[in-house]
């Protein structure tokens, strides 16, 4: 049973993003449930690495002094799972928009979707989708797409040390990727389809590890609370 005194010397929470919530809003959430639940006035919340509305899967939310070590748990490599769908694109790279255009699929093989994705390990260069939270001139990248206004986006160099398709059906293709941080999954997705002569999108995203952390041990938002309200 966890006391007033063990969130504000820290702690460690694995948390299982649901589908649609923003990590600020898990943030947010269990700080307010933390500082009910044991009526504390202040209490630092934070988490080491966002995830997109769009993707569920692990969340390191951290409390009291363990935020210090909030850049440690940021900088370890993660591991996702998910799907692209081949043949046609969205402007974010993921279903926060609709489908802007379409390609042909029907030169692409089993074999040469298992083969392109050596393309894709080591160092590679990435740049970061036009509907990102990166920010640019005091502003978010997202703010200025949404306002469709065009910006000048600078490539990143990152790691992808696995890439594994795990399945394929149809133009879904479903892979376990483990990438350093950085790491843009749906623009992996958008160059993935460029590389097989089509286009790609990203339609599910789940973290399942950061570091040695995974989300088999996570808890859901609701799970967490009614277990602090049983403390």
């Amino acid at each position: 049973m966890r006391t007033a005194e063990d969130y504000l010397s820290g702690q460690v929470l694995l948390i299982d993003k649901p589908l649609t919530w923003t990590s600020f809003q898990a943030v947010n959430k269990l700080r307010w449930e933390i500082r009910q639940a044991f009526n504390i006035k202040k209490i630092k919340v934070g988490h080491a690495g966002t995830l997109d509305p769009l993707a569920t899967g692990l969340l390191i939310i951290c409390t009291g002094k363990m935020t210090k070590q909030i850049n440690t748990f940021q900088g370890q490599d993660k591991e996702y799972t998910g799907t692209f769908v081949i043949g046609s694109t969205t402007p974010s790279y993921d279903l926060e928009t609709e489908i802007n255009e379409t390609f042909p699929t029907e030169h692409i093989s089993k074999a040469l979707i298992r083969e392109t994705t050596q393309q894709f390990i080591g160092n590679i260069e990435q740049f970061p989708p036009v509907f990102s939270a990166i920010k640019k001139d005091g502003k978010r990248l997202y703010e200025f797409a949404r306002a469709g206004k065009e910006v000048d986006i600078k490539s990143r160099t990152v790691r992808i040390s696995e890439f594994e398709i795990t399945n394929i059906e149809g133009n879904n293709i479903n892979f376990r990727v483990v990438c350093s941080k950085g790491t843009y999954i749906r623009s992996l997705a958008h160059d993935f389809g460029k590389a097989l002569n089509s286009g790609a999108h990203l339609s599910v995203l789940r973290r399942t590890k950061i570091g040695d952390f995974h989300v088999d041990n996570a808890m859901s938002p609701e799970d967490f609370i009614a277990e602090l309200a049983s403390e």
